[in-house]
């Protein structure tokens, strides 16, 4: 696993041995990262990479010039390799790394970083296999829309054949895009009126 571009390109991450920490293929990270590109993100942009891994989409977004990200992995193991990322990459002034349930967890805000402009939430297939509104992952949506800047997004990566509702509060779908057995759902926060 390496960051594909920006400032760090090439660069390889760490990994814990296994599968346990589910990382995405080069081929659909760079796929995914020029769909975000047509929204200018994630440079300057504050961002939270929710069920982290090792950090692989956080710090892509930071070596392509995302301003801040916060990380948040529950399992100990796999949070001490994402630490290691952040050091070996050199970001640790730029980021905050939270070991917490993703699904309890309420994203840290304060005046420097109030709201977050671009929210990457990649569960584990079996928990985002269920995704209506009292779900946790609908839970967690509906929370996350109260902690998006107008007109931020939110990235969920699944399954191919999971589909999400249209809206969890005021996100509300704008895009999906499919990569073999992989989607990703693109919900973006409606302006307040």
């Amino acid at each position: 696993m390496r960051i594909i571009a920006g400032a760090k390109r090439r660069m390889t991450l760490f990994s814990p041995p296994g599968l346990e920490s589910r990382p995405i293929i080069d081929r659909v990270k760079q796929s995914l990262f020029d769909v975000l590109q047509k929204y200018d993100l994630p440079a300057g942009k504050i961002v939270a990479d929710v069920f982290a891994g090792v950090g692989s989409l956080g710090l892509e977004s930071l070596s392509r010039g995302a301003a801040f990200v916060v990380f948040v992995e529950q399992n100990p193991k796999i949070a001490a390799v994402l630490r290691k990322n952040v050091e070996k990459t050199g970001f640790i002034e730029q980021s905050k790394v939270i070991r917490a349930d993703a699904f309890k967890v309420v994203l840290p805000t304060d005046t420097e970083h109030p709201r977050y402009d671009l929210v990457f939430v990649d569960p584990p297939y079996v928990d985002s296999a269920q995704t209506a509104a009292g779900s946790p992952l609908g839970l967690l949506l509906t929370r996350l829309a109260g902690q998006v800047a107008a007109e931020g997004f939110v990235i969920v990566r699944t399954q191919e054949r999971t589909n999400l509702s249209q809206s969890y509060g005021s996100l509300k779908i704008i895009e999906r895009r499919r990569w073999g057995t992989v989607a990703v759902t693109i919900l973006r926060r409606e302006k307040e009126k």
